[in-house]
């Protein structure tokens, strides 16, 4: 990859990618040259090296085809005690004759749409890796919620990863919920092998009056995997999203999520956790635009880091003028596990109404050792006492996840890392 220029890379992407949106992929190029890949001294991209570590990764800056999945890989990768709708991708590709859709929920190709609305939500203009992917894909799903429907059973978006030589994987999805529906996503990505690859997820959402979405993230690839991941959502007067970002590993991972509350008594739900080890880097940027009065944003995210791992923090929340009566909360707490643990945090607020209730703030420390003392006093051993801490810690933002069997399969997985049951 280093003896390609910027230009080259995306104009390889882009003349390999099918002549379908050919005028949206266009636009995303030129976007993409205006901005190029963000350096060191980009405010936005400052503490998460992206350029480099593609240039240090990947051997082959191309898009990864396909691969075949079987129904046996897709049950064991199902968490334990699911009821729900499946819909399976290889490398980015929506695999029909493994999926199921159920009453209520439209499932078609981007390219099956006339008149797409692709980057109407999440704006090429806005992010360079935005860009890259409005450039670069092949297709992608368009998932459509019927207005007053309530689909109580969770929709996962079961995705499959495999790529030779670090190559890149590029998914889109556009989500629709009518007025007055209800849905909850799950998008859980696997890795089959530990070959490094690079995967730019671009996530647009739009939620109608008085619809309620929820939007569960599960990263747990392998070590070796690079991934950009931009979630763009707007709701609308009355309506709710909530969103969870659960990432356990990767080699460096970069969560783009923007709200924008564009309707009155809306209401934003954010949280977030990273367990990380070894050198694992994770950057989450959050972004919330108050647009209207009388909207409500509330933001938890917590990390937990081991070894040599590196965690950021920037969250910001953007209030309009107009946007009185504004509730917004947002807090980022972690906890270091290793003298080489770092976190970079930068909570914001960016006012410009005065009759708000707003708040921010982020903690950075240890594990408490009076408590962990406490613990082995009556007589738990050093290891549990410290899983017991760490899922206190954690069980805030876990506790948001209403499916029993995402819960538990992360609770399960955490166990595992800290080597304790609690």
């Amino acid at each position: 990859m280093s003896t390609l220029t910027q230009h080259e890379l995306v104009l390889g992407l882009f003349e390999a990618a099918p002549a379908t949106f050919l005028s949206l992929r266009q636009l995303g190029k030129e976007s993409f040259y205006a901005q190029g890949m963000p350096a060191l001294k980009s405010e936005e991209y400052k503490f998460t090296p992206l350029a480099k570590k593609l240039e240090s990764s990947l051997t082959d800056f191309f898009p990864a085809n396909p691969i075949k999945i079987s129904a046996e890989q897709v049950k064991s990768a199902v968490f334990t005690g699911f009821e729900g709708v499946v819909l399976v991708f290889s490398n980015g590709k929506y695999l029909p004759e493994l999926s199921k859709s159920t009453e209520g929920l439209t499932v078609n190709l981007l390219s099956e749409i006339e008149n797409t609305p692709l980057g109407s939500i999440a704006k090429a203009d806005k992010d360079p890796f935005t860009a890259l992917n409005q450039a670069t894909f092949t297709d992608g799903l368009h998932l459509s919620i019927d207005s007053k429907k309530s689909i109580e059973s969770p929709i996962l978006l079961l995705q499959f990863h495999q790529a030779q030589g670090g190559q890149v994987i590029s998914p889109r999805i556009w989500i629709e919920a009518g007025d007055f529906s209800k849905a909850t996503f799950i998008d859980y990505q696997v890795s089959l092998d530990a070959a490094p690859y690079f995967v730019n997820k671009v996530v647009e959402i739009k939620g109608g009056v008085h619809a309620n979405i929820t939007y569960h993230s599960l990263q747990e690839e392998s070590n070796h995997v690079i991934e950009v991941s931009n979630v763009v959502t707007n709701i609308y007067q009355d309506a709710q999203f909530n969103s969870t970002q659960i990432t356990l590993s990767g080699d460096m991972v970069r969560n783009n999520l923007t709200l924008n509350l564009l309707g009155s008594n809306s209401v934003g739900n954010m949280y977030g956790l990273y367990l990380l080890q070894g050198k694992t880097h994770v950057d989450n940027h959050t972004n919330v635009d108050h647009t209207i009065p009388h909207a409500e944003s509330n933001e938890l995210y917590k990390g937990i880091m081991a070894d040599q791992s590196r965690g950021v923090f920037n969250g910001k929340i953007f209030v309009r003028q107009i946007a009185q009566k504004t509730n917004a909360f947002q807090q980022n707490n972690n906890i270091l596990l290793s003298e080489d643990a770092i976190i970079n945090t930068k909570p914001q607020l960016e006012i410009w109404a005065d009759d708000v209730k707003c708040s921010h703030g982020c903690t950075v420390g240890q594990l408490d050792e009076e408590a962990l003392f406490y613990l082995q006093a009556r007589g738990i051993d050093k290891i549990t006492a410290k899983g017991l801490l760490l899922y206190a810690f954690a069980g805030e933002v876990l506790d948001k996840i209403e499916d029993d069997s995402l819960r538990n399969y992360i609770v399960n997985q955490i166990q595992k890392r800290l080597g304790s049951n609690f």
